[in-house]
């Protein structure tokens, strides 16, 4: 069986790839995960925050030292512009990419222009095969509008794309009034692939300390349904590549993206669930899947369900909506 795939224009051996997670930021994971058969990795982010909380240290520092002699500057390594704490981000980048022969995907977490530039830079120097754009940000000021919103992902996408000879993907959420149309802006700013969707943080409130409080869960395979739609309305109509991710818990999961339309299907939560030998498990299903019906490469039924290939795209659109709460009714 051939599992060979194309994505952000590299050759994976796998379309099911090791999304960010815990799981990725130690380099035996990411062997382990090669071993059971992950196309590729991506890396755990370096969040815009740290980028920020780092340079406010430096400035601190330099600041203190501004009536001490000229010589002082020599305390500061050369290093301290790449920052502290993910400074070591950008060691793994390195020992990742020297001991992985799977590409691996750097990723980038944040929501301005600002602070990203150098670190997609020393990204690409590490031996990164591609980056990923994480831009996650809740408009929760009722006075910033939709078009402010998306000129600052179209703003993120064109200043690291600028910046690197790297293939860049865009890891986006679905709260967009027109997605579809989004992501053709994002792919003629420069966008060589996108992920659908990004789970954006939802907080609980805590009725016995009355405080808002963080709150994270795993996805499950329900939460598919999303992507699902977008991938197979995007399938064909976008020169990009498309990366599902969110809901991947079984090789049935990452079939029914495959014949949407995906190039690759990521997983965090099913390997945080079940460990990183799941990737094996994923993998071998697929392989089982495609077997059983005499086919010999995810390419067979690539898109084969997708918006532009179905005899009834309706199917995915407002008339399979209305059919679907008729026949619910009459349960």
């Amino acid at each position: 069986m051939d599992l060979r795939t194309s994505y952000l224009g590299l050759e994976l051996p796998s379309p099911i790839v090791a999304s960010a997670s815990p799981l990725n930021a130690r380099l035996d994971n990411l062997k382990r995960l090669e071993e059971c058969g992950a196309g590729a990795v991506v890396l755990p982010s370096v969040f815009e925050e740290q980028i920020q909380r780092e340079q406010e240290i430096i400035d601190a520092l330099i600041d203190r030292g501004a009536e001490s002699f000229g010589e002082a500057l020599s305390y500061f390594p050369a290093q301290t512009a790449q920052g502290f704490d993910s400074a070591r981000q950008i060691d793994l980048v390195e020992h990742a990419a020297s001991a992985l022969s799977i590409p691996v995907i750097a990723s980038l977490n944040g929501v301005t222009d600002s602070g990203w530039i150098d670190y997609a830079r020393a990204f690409e120097a590490g031996g990164a095969r591609a980056i990923e754009l994480n831009i996650y940000f809740i408009p929760a000021d009722p006075e910033v509008s939709g078009e402010e919103v998306e000129r600052r992902y179209l703003d993120v996408v064109s200043a690291v794309v600028d910046a690197v000879d790297l293939p860049v993907s865009v890891k986006i959420g679905p709260y967009f009034s027109s997605p579809g149309h989004m992501a053709k802006r994002l792919v003629a700013a420069g966008a060589s692939g996108l992920v659908l969707f990004n789970r954006f943080f939802q907080p609980d409130i805590d009725l016995t300390t009355l405080a808002v409080e963080p709150s994270l869960e795993l996805s499950g395979a329900y939460e598919k349904r999303l992507p699902l739609l977008w991938i197979g309305v995007l399938a064909g109509r976008i020169e990009a590549s498309l990366a599902a991710t969110t809901g991947v818990e079984s090789a049935a999961d990452v079939v029914k993206y495959l014949l949407a339309g995906a190039d690759v299907v990521m997983t965090t939560s099913a390997l945080l669930r079940h460990g990183i030998e799941h990737m094996r498990v994923l993998n071998d299903g697929l392989v089982d899947w495609l077997e059983s019906r005499g086919l010999d490469s995810p390419d067979a039924i690539r898109g084969r369900l997708s918006h532009g290939r179905i005899e009834r795209p309706e199917e995915y659109e407002r008339a399979n909506y209305v059919r679907a709460l008729r026949e619910y009714a009459l349960h």
